[in-house]
């Protein structure tokens, strides 16, 4: 009854159908993947508030070596753990980050290095400033930054991707991404691989920072995903076969003048009249 599915053109169609169903079942595969990896990333920010932070140099490869240069990027698990450090701001050397949205408003991000007793620096993100006069181009009015010693209680970020350009204006950086490397070669000092934001501050920051908010991972939606693909591979193979039973059953079959279906011996059809 089946024999038909060893003829070439129903092999080839078997063949289709299984390189299909199993591209489907890596691409769910690979979304479970990023499931496992944004549902990691969620749960390293909710237990950072559960647990103390800890030094800065216990978490960050060692800065750069040279005055202009920045250390190693942390490995991605440290993301987003509490680290504590203590210094002063280089506020000389204040880097303002355009084109950055917070609730939906469009402004800045204030960055200064803040310089340990090695000479090195990290660089601790201040917070989010609006815009003067709703200007997406105008310079901010910067909020004080504390002078002498501080205290930083902060998160660790990850150094971001595409640096652009970077350049100096009225005295201050600014730049569009807060690219640690590229930041780096315009300072006079080495820097940590990647950057803070401010959680809490001794002496107290300017409550005129907004704090930049910490987005969890979207990782139902890869969850969704996985569930999409891999019924598209089930739905591949039943659709295989469903043909094959209708071919077996003659419904694809040329049909007689009564409407019976041929038969596929050739041999056994009637003669004609």
């Amino acid at each position: 009854m089946y024999r038909f599915l060893l003829t070439p053109r129903w092999l080839g169609i078997l063949a289709l159908t299984l390189a299909a169903a199993a591209v489907m079942v890596l691409l769910g595969n690979w979304q479970l993947s990023r499931y496992r990896e944004r549902s990691a990333i969620n749960e390293r920010i909710d237990a950072a508030d559960r647990i103390a932070p800890v030094p800065l140099a216990e978490v960050l490869p060692p800065a750069g070596g040279a005055a202009g240069t920045a250390g190693n990027a942390p490995v991605k698990e440290v993301a987003w753990t509490r680290v504590t450090v203590t210094g002063r701001y280089d506020t000389a050397n204040t880097i303002v980050v355009r084109g950055r949205t917070v609730d939906g408003k469009v402004g800045f991000e204030v960055v200064s290095p803040l310089l340990l007793d090695d000479g090195s620096a990290v660089l601790v993100d201040h917070g989010w400033v609006p815009p003067p006069g709703g200007s997406a181009t105008e310079q901010p009015r910067i909020p004080a930054i504390p002078t002498g010693q501080v205290t930083v209680v902060g998160r660790v970020h990850m150094s971001e991707s595409k640096p652009g350009a970077v350049d100096r204006r009225d005295g201050k950086l600014e730049t569009r991404r807060v690219a640690v490397p590229r930041l780096a070669r315009e300072l006079p000092y080495p820097l940590f691989g990647a950057y803070l934001l401010v959680g809490e501050q001794t002496p107290a920051a300017d409550p005129t920072f907004a704090a930049v908010p910490i987005q969890h991972e979207n990782n139902w939606q890869n969850a969704g995903y996985v569930i999409q693909w891999w019924l598209f591979a089930l739905m591949t193979l039943y659709g295989f076969g469903w043909l094959a039973r209708r071919e077996a059953l003659g419904d694809t079959l040329p049909k007689t003048r009564d409407g019976a279906p041929r038969s596929r011996d050739r041999a056994a059809d009637p003669a004609p009249a």
